[in-house]
């Protein structure tokens, strides 16, 4: 079973985290489901990007992009080379590392 690595992020997980997730689980679902409240506002149906993740390790292991991800992704704060959805980065068998941007487009819209 893959691991993702959390890198440390002040609201969400300040010291970092490890979970495991079976493959073929998205980063958003494994994420909630072990208690890391990542935002997902449109219920993980590829909508928005409060989703964001950064993969710092492990990239090429996930599915790949399709074209609703990527429209989507342009509009996301901070986006990098490495910019996917939580919930459209689905894990295979080989370990990642994620870092979850400071903030979102919902910090943003709702002046948090």
């Amino acid at each position: 079973m893959p691991t993702i690595k959390i890198l440390p992020h002040p609201d969400y997980c300040p010291q970092g985290a490890e979970v495991s997730a079976p493959a073929g689980t998205s980063i958003c679902e494994a994420l909630l489901d072990n208690g890391i409240e990542i935002e997902h506002a449109c219920d993980m149906s590829c909508a928005c990007t409060t989703c964001h993740v950064v993969v710092r390790e492990g990239f090429e292991s996930l599915n790949e992009l399709d074209e609703n991800e990527e429209d989507l992704l342009d509009r996301a704060w901070g986006l990098e080379p490495h910019s996917r959805l939580g919930c459209q980065a689905y894990l295979a068998q080989k370990d990642v590392v994620v870092e979850i941007p400071r903030y979102s487009i919902n910090h943003a819209k709702e002046n948090h």
